[in-house]
């Protein structure tokens, strides 16, 4: 079985009731470019079935250890239940920015179940009221959990939906899936007291070879937090509520680079850095609450 690392499990110890640690993607769909000009839900449900054996993870769901003494492991789901994960929805008339925002927004705000894998697909129809999109175009909004998305089972998740390529590659040939039963309790509970006892021999090296390299930097940064003095209370950083907000804001990549360019060493991320603060700013200015000190 495979385990939480301490990051990992992170995500998973800092949920509240009003803060997940959900991650969320949302592509749009021409439909008209597929064969016959139609994509059926059906066609969806049928295409990540015949691909799920190429990432493992998503029919893996988290078992705790008894006591919480230590970080949870990885199983295989054995009530795994596809069309739980695969959703389909549409919008109502007229199918507009507004109420797709909003639906997305209220998908990202509900917390995955923690007793299922750890994603959630919706297919989302009904855009028909999007400004420059094909008629009949459609979502998906791919919802997953931080503890179990690094970057090798996202890009599982993203090359399962997807094709690279215009005519689709058929997938390896699945075998017959055969989920195993979970470690009891009991032995679960044993595996947890071993590896309480053993790991502060386990992490003592590491540990101290890590203080030493960190130990200066930490430092430096408690003497520059301590300089700048304490930080300014805005909207932004107060306690927050279980809803969530999702719009977005189109840009031309080549914009971005050009501005880059003006600035020596300065690269795409720190100018996409730069107008999201710039943007939080004038918002700040805008509602009369732009502290009075950076």
């Amino acid at each position: 079985m495979d385990q939480l690392d301490a990051r990992d499990a992170g995500f998973l110890y800092a949920e509240t009731g009003t803060a997940n640690a959900n991650v969320s993607l949302i592509q749009i769909y021409d439909q008209t470019t597929a064969p016959g000009g139609r994509i059926r839900f059906k066609s969806i449900l049928a295409h990540v079935a015949g691909r799920l054996h190429l990432a493992p993870r998503l029919r893996q769901r988290l078992l705790r250890v008894p006591l919480e003494l230590d970080h949870p492991y990885w199983v295989e789901d054995e009530h795994f239940d596809l069309e739980y994960h695969v959703r389909h929805i549409a919008l109502p008339r007229p199918g507009d920015w507004r109420q797709f925002c909003i639906q997305a927004s209220r998908i990202h705000a509900r917390a995955l179940d923690l007793q299922r894998p750890l994603w959630e697909i919706y297919v989302i129809e009904g855009l028909d009221g999007l400004l420059n999109l094909p008629s009949g175009s459609f979502a998906l909004l791919v919802k997953m959990h931080h503890a179990a998305i690094d970057l090798e089972h996202s890009n599982a998740l993203l090359e399962l939906l997807h094709d690279t390529t215009p005519i689709p590659r058929a997938a390896p040939p699945a075998q017959p899936w055969f989920p195993d039963a979970p470690p009891g309790p009991f032995s679960m509970l044993a595996r947890g007291l071993v590896r309480t006892l053993t790991s502060p021999f386990r992490l003592a090296g590491p540990m101290a070879r890590v203080a030493r390299r960190v130990a200066p930097a930490a430092r430096a940064l408690l003497a520059e937090w301590r300089a700048a003095g304490p930080m300014p209370v805005t909207r932004f950083n107060a306690v927050v509520s279980a809803h969530r907000v999702f719009e977005t804001r189109r840009f031309a990549e080549r914009d971005f680079v050009a501005i880059a360019r003006q600035v020596p060493g300065a690269t795409v991320d720190d100018v996409l850095l730069a107008v999201c603060g710039g943007g939080v700013r004038r918002y700040l200015q805008l509602h009369g609450e732009l502290p009075a000190q950076p």
